[in-house]
């Protein structure tokens, strides 16, 4: 029993699946997305996915031309495909396909060692391919917020705690997994959402009429979104109470238990089961600042948002004058000019983006704004009129005014005084005590450094039976004299051990 736990525990140790790619091995799992032949490239790999999806998981190089024929066939505008052979290989080198070979399709010997190749997706290939085709079939339209999934989540709450109190272990497995399934899709949903809103609000200058077509289902939308939410938050908040106070470590038992994850401890099935109810708890309990109460007023501001776009483009259409048509008009203006100097002055006028002449000013006190903060950001430079209108820098006008901060010196000058001050206590303290036989404090350490820092740097090179060194500051004495053996000083940093001198501290 004991090698076959030790072997499971390696086991579980070693990476299986998607999680032995390391993370060079995920990100070249895209380079058919950016290869040169990157159409051919994603239609036979749709050819793959067709394949998959009629149950046809291996499929070898004829195989796969003559799916791509049918596709060509359906699409006409697929990508022509000549040679599939060295596409199939780069895509199995990618780790995109797995590559092996089926020895049941050979004919002769010669056609047996010859490897004949079958290919089919990887599962981390799969995952890239997928990531790849909903990048390019996603549509503006795709991204809206679901308000008739509040319903069916009350009734699952409900459904789980009547589960969970009757010990039925497979309904609250599919329960909970149906919770989290719902609330990651609806999360994603409101992300997609308000970055579709974003996107809008930075295009409304180019295509208003896209956003004055759909104002009113998208106010419509939020509104009754919001309404929903705002109905179901408190019926929700009671569910999930309930539920807990049916048992919440017996429920999450219970999932782990139903739970049919092969290369998952029971532990980590533990775990990742109380992530997710923890993650259900975020959403719906009644607290504050739950994600229900965020989604509410991110949808209110958005809300708040598109009313003020709709009064900006609102007016900007009524007026005829807006941000398209300024530049419209104003790119008719350099039509117009006659000659290139006449557009060099317009553009001039109308950007300002001339020779920059004070790009080299600094400001008056170079410490007042760090050097990491952005222009967009620090306090703009004080230029001289003379420089911004003929290019010269202001002649001087006799000596400048001295700038003197009193009360900075003052503060310096009384710090100064109060570390000399220590520094003379603690050398009387050392010519008075000593430094042998007890443990000098910090002022004391610090004035016996600098005591032998001096006494050293005077130092004579000679015997040391006869070579003696001293240093004297803050009224007191050190004299280092050798003698057998070494000596040592106890101090709050450590013990210094000095061989072959002793040192004395004397007034």
């Amino acid at each position: 029993m004991t090698d076959v736990s030790a072997a499971s525990e390696s086991a579980d140790e070693d990476a299986f699946g998607i999680d032995a790619f390391t993370l060079d091995d995920r990100l070249r799992l895209f380079h058919f997305a950016a290869a040169e032949k990157r159409h051919e490239y994603l239609w036979l790999l749709r050819a793959f996915d067709r394949g998959r999806a009629n149950y046809q998981v291996l499929l070898h190089a004829s195989d796969a031309a003559g799916v791509l024929e049918r596709l060509a066939a359906e699409h006409p505008g697929a990508a022509a495909v000549g040679d599939v052979q060295p596409l199939l290989d780069a895509l199995a080198d990618w780790r995109v396909l797995d590559r092996s070979y089926d020895g049941t399709r050979a004919a002769n010997l010669a056609e047996y060692r010859n490897r004949h190749y079958v290919y089919q997706f990887t599962q981390a290939g799969y995952r890239a391919y997928r990531a790849v085709e909903d990048v390019l079939g996603a549509r503006l339209e795709d991204a809206q917020l679901s308000r008739l999934v509040f319903p069916d989540i009350l009734a699952d709450l409900h459904a789980l705690a009547d589960a969970n109190s009757a010990g039925d272990a497979e309904e609250v497995y599919r329960k909970l997994g149906r919770l989290d399934s719902v609330l990651g899709e609806m999360a994603q949903r409101a992300a997609r959402f308000y970055l579709m809103l974003g996107d809008l609000a930075r295009t409304n200058d180019t295509r208003p009429e896209v956003f004055l077509a759909h104002k009113d289902a998208l106010l419509g939308h939020m509104r009754e979104f919001t309404a929903e939410l705002g109905r179901y938050a408190p019926l929700l908040a009671e569910a999930v109470e309930k539920t807990a106070a049916t048992g919440v470590d017996r429920m999450i038992e219970h999932a782990a238990e139903a739970d049919e994850r092969l290369f998952r401890s029971p532990a980590e099935r533990l775990e990742d089961w109380r992530q997710r109810w923890q993650g259900i708890v975020h959403w719906f309990a009644e607290r504050e600042h739950s994600e229900a109460d965020r989604l509410q007023d991110a949808t209110v501001t958005a809300i708040r948002s598109v009313l003020a776009l709709l009064r900006r483009v609102t007016e900007a259409r009524r007026g005829g004058v807006s941000r398209e048509s300024q530049l419209r008009h104003l790119a008719q203006w350099f039509i117009s000019c006659e000659s290139d100097e006449d557009a060099h002055a317009l553009f001039q006028a109308a950007f300002g983006l001339g020779a920059p002449r004070h790009i080299a000013v600094p400001y008056a006190d170079p410490e007042l704004i760090p050097g990491r903060t952005s222009w967009w950001e620090a306090e703009p430079v004080e230029l001289a009129r003379t420089l911004v209108q003929s290019g010269r820098s202001p002649g001087l006008h006799g000596p400048g005014r001295i700038e003197r901060n009193e009360a900075q010196r003052e503060r310096l000058r009384a710090e100064q005084l109060k570390q000399q001050a220590e520094r003379r206590t603690a050398a009387a303290s050392l010519a008075a005590d000593g430094a042998h036989g007890r443990v000098l404090d910090e002022a004391e350490t610090r004035v016996l450094l600098a005591l032998m820092n001096v006494a050293l740097a005077a130092r004579v090179p000679a015997s040391r039976s006869v070579c003696a060194a001293s240093g004297s500051a803050h009224g007191v004495r050190l004299t280092l004299t050798p003698v057998e053996g070494s000596t040592t000083v106890h101090t709050v940093r450590g013990n210094l051990h000095l061989n072959g001198l002793r040192l004395e501290v004397t007034a």
